[in-house]
């Protein structure tokens, strides 16, 4: 298998680059959500989901956006982390004493509804190893 990026600067060069996806026959898209991605990802997903292109992500805001799966950090989880910061901070705490901290708790998200709308099946056992299910 080869790993082949495709590069857009705009949401109207998106139909662009999955036409090119369709050409070089990719089977799975890996989308990084920046900024440009994140604000237009139902469009994104939209043409996922026409082209029938299953598409990975790192948070799962994108599965109940329509996305197949998202695999990464629990943002709540960072969210706790980072208020324990900003207390110890604020009662005097210098930022640069603090530990780094890396995340430890990671999520699964799996949408069943995009799956048949792609026609793909996803294994039980891998829906055993979801943190959600999206039906």
């Amino acid at each position: 298998m080869q790993l082949q990026s495709l590069e857009v600067h705009g949401p109207d060069e998106f139909e662009g680059a999955f036409q090119a996806a369709t050409k070089r026959q990719a089977r799975a898209l890996s989308v990084v959500s920046d900024s440009l991605m994140f604000n237009n990802r139902r469009r994104l997903l939209e043409l996922a989901a026409k082209h029938r292109l299953p598409t990975m992500h790192t948070q799962s805001l994108w599965v109940e956006a329509g996305a197949l799966m998202s695999y990464g950090t629990y943002f709540p989880d960072l969210y706790r982390r980072a208020a324990t910061y900003v207390d110890k901070i604020l009662k005097g705490a210098k930022p640069a004493d603090l530990p780094v901290e890396q995340p430890i708790k990671f999520e699964l998200v799996i949408n069943l509804k995009t799956a048949k709308q792609i026609g793909l099946m996803i294994p039980q056992s891998v829906l055993y190893q979801a943190d959600k299910v999206i039906k």
